[in-house]
């Protein structure tokens, strides 16, 4: 059975118009996304090799902030902000705010804003240390997992569970 060209060019375009929309960014007790750190200060910060941790993420100031997927974003400087709100998607973390290995594995957990990594201009969060340490093992693998996975489960409600071992003293002021 032979179906008409319109039928499965409305049927493709509405599978694209559902897969570009995102999910909820994921928030936790402070409010805001990324725990109230500077998403575009991550681009600044010396990344270390793999295998050492990451540089301390920069805390936003509660007076800085922009809106951007449901979420409240905040800035350590106006410059970030304005960078952020011209280009929001080069900034904002991968997978909402989710964990990356967590999504190479098929779930969305939250995103700790202190164990991140920035990988083809793209910055992607991770849930614990150990869980470092198996992202970090094959990140071109799991990157590969993850953005499959991520089809699927991208709609689904965002993460309610706490960070484990982190507290967030963002945004300051």
């Amino acid at each position: 059975m032979r179906l008409p060209l319109f039928v499965i060019s409305t049927a493709a375009a509405l599978t694209m118009a559902t897969s570009a929309l995102a999910g909820d960014q994921y928030i936790d007790k402070t409010g805001y996304a990324v725990s109230g750190y500077d998403v575009v200060a991550y681009f600044d910060l010396a990344q270390a090799p793999v295998g050492q941790a990451q540089p301390a993420a920069v805390p936003g100031d509660k007076d800085i902030t922009v809106e951007y997927n449901g979420a409240t974003f905040a800035f350590s400087s106006e410059a970030n902000k304005a960078k952020f709100a011209a280009n929001p998607d080069a900034y904002v973390p991968q997978y909402d705010g989710h964990c990356a290995y967590g999504v190479s594995k098929g779930g969305k957990v939250p995103g700790n804003p202190n164990l991140w990594r920035i990988v083809d201009n793209k910055l992607y969060l991770n849930i614990t240390k150990n869980v470092v340490g198996f992202w970090e093992e094959d990140i071109p693998g799991n990157l590969t997992l993850a953005e499959n996975n991520w089809v699927s489960i991208e709609g689904n409600a965002a993460s309610t569970n706490p960070i484990p071992q982190f507290s967030s003293a963002a945004p300051v002021n």
